[in-house]
């Protein structure tokens, strides 16, 4: 359970998460040193789920190279993902359920795009400059399109401040990072 917030602004993907870990079915929560969001080469990551499918991202992720002419979304669709996929799979996160394979949900920002990928790997594209994941987005999505405007880093706090207060799995303290 976590709020991973991200806002793209003249260029740049800013990215920020919550510290907490939390095992729903105890009720109990754990906050946290390693973060949900990180960087890697020109990529920010932002990840909710499964810690292990963030440390995998972190650091077991080969990124292949990128085309000369930018990242496309068939880029992120096929080299990225497959990547991905091959990844998690390696590292024993990725689950098969009648032939079909998922991971889990995460952004990734990159040379001022910013991608949603869900759990079954489709490369989701925000129709906003904004976007968040994990169970604050409903309050931290609210929080976003009220603050408009705003320096997205006092925007992405806001967020994640309205998940953390309205949400039992979204705490404090913040980290924000941009690309």
């Amino acid at each position: 359970m976590t709020c991973i917030a991200a806002v793209i602004d003249k260029g740049i993907v800013y990215m920020g998460a919550d510290s907490v870990g939390a095992e729903v079915e105890t009720y109990h929560t754990l906050p946290r040193k390693d973060p949900k969001v990180f960087l890697r080469k020109s990529f920010i990551f932002g990840f909710t789920d499964s810690f292990r499918m963030g440390q995998l991202l972190a650091h077991k992720l080969e990124i292949p190279r990128l085309p000369e002419d930018g990242v496309s979304h068939k880029w992120m669709c096929t080299e990225f993902i497959d990547n991905v996929r091959t990844c998690l799979q390696k590292g024993g996160w990725e689950k098969k359920k009648e032939e079909r394979e998922s991971g889990g949900t995460f952004l990734v920002g990159i040379a001022g795009h910013l991608y949603v990928i869900e759990a079954d790997f489709p490369v989701g594209i925000p129709r906003y400059e904004y976007v968040a994941v994990g169970c604050g987005r409903d309050c931290a999505m609210g929080s976003l399109h009220s603050t408009k405007g705003q320096q997205p880093k006092i925007r992405i706090k806001k967020a994640l401040a309205a998940a953390e207060e309205f949400s039992g799995y979204v705490r404090g303290p913040f980290v924000i990072l941009k690309a």
